[in-house]
């Protein structure tokens, strides 16, 4: 298994916006459901929003509405649209397969994730 790379982490004011993107090898992203997970400070690590393989999406509740994830097939790319940012979303962001209902991760190897701070 090949890690996922996480990308586009950076530190934003409250209430910006900010797209991180993870690249997956093709043999993982075309077979499963694919997800956002974070880790903050205190190293607890919970869902934020996942993709079906048909595209359908759903997100957290501490996110939904200001976060939208979307993937580019051809490129074996997922994305997190992250608007209205606030400080409490600050950690880091991994992206791995997920399993339906529970939005459990799949892989137990992560990538190296990447960092969003959010300033108030």
């Amino acid at each position: 298994q090949v890690r996922p790379v996480e990308s586009g982490g950076d530190w934003v004011q409250a209430g910006g916006s900010l797209r991180v993107s993870c690249v997956v090898s093709e043999s993982i992203f075309s077979v499963n459901h694919m997800a956002w997970y974070r880790q903050n400070q205190e190293k607890q690590r919970e869902f934020v929003a996942i993709i079906t393989r048909a595209g359908g999406s759903a997100a957290a509740e501490s996110v939904k509405g200001r976060f939208t994830v979307s993937k580019d097939n051809a490129k074996n790319t997922l994305y997190l649209h992250m608007n209205r940012l606030k400080p409490e979303d600050t950690g880091i962001y991994y992206c791995n397969a997920a399993s339906l209902p529970t939005m459990t991760p799949v892989y137990a190897d992560w990538g190296q994730g990447t960092q969003v701070t959010v300033s108030s």
